[in-house]
């Protein structure tokens, strides 16, 4: 089984997440992580999935994924090439004596304390998955009360994938191309 993170450029049109979800539904493919937001061209959304499966599903995924109407763009967010972030929210129980334990880890982490009340804490962690996961690790004496995940959301590094498209919708030819 491998993972594959996939950034989707979409049309920012009603039920635009529900057909894609509905696409991994239908033909049973999971879904380990899915966000999504508008870009900075309101006209357009961008999700982005991550899926688990062998090279043959993987392939068939964006393969489904492409074939969608409003989709308009699919890149491969691959681990040397791409930039991918996680926010997590942790609620947990912390005393008055418990509380500079937990801000030194968090601080070690580069996370922030984002409320205190008299007997909890909750922490705002944002990185790589990797990153979360260690820092959860570290929590493991304390008891977490709530936690909430944002899912993965990336984008690739560099210029040269990125696509401008005008105001009908076309894609803009050459547009990052370095005059000499």
């Amino acid at each position: 089984m491998r993972r594959q993170v996939l950034s989707l450029l979409v049309e920012n049109n009603p039920g635009v997440t529900s057909h894609i979800s509905g696409l991994f539904s239908r033909r049973g493919y999971n879904i380990d992580s899915f966000s999504s937001g508008v870009t900075a061209d309101p006209r357009y959304t961008r999700i982005t999935i991550v899926a688990s499966g062998d090279k043959q599903i993987l392939e068939q995924i964006e393969k489904q994924l492409a074939k969608l109407e409003d989709v308009v763009d699919i890149k491969k967010l691959e681990p040397g090439s791409s930039v991918t972030r996680e926010l997590i929210l942790v609620k947990i129980r912390a005393k008055d004596t418990e509380r500079q334990p937990v801000m030194n880890v968090t601080n070690i982490f580069h996370g922030k304390i984002v409320d205190v009340t008299h007997d909890s804490m909750v922490i705002e962690l944002t990185g790589r998955q990797e990153k979360l996961e260690s820092f959860l690790d570290l929590l493991q004496g304390y008891e977490i009360l709530e936690l909430a995940r944002t899912g993965i959301t990336g984008l690739s590094r560099g210029t040269s994938d990125v696509k401008f498209f005008d105001e009908s919708g076309c894609l803009v030819e050459g547009w990052n191309e370095v005059d000499s």
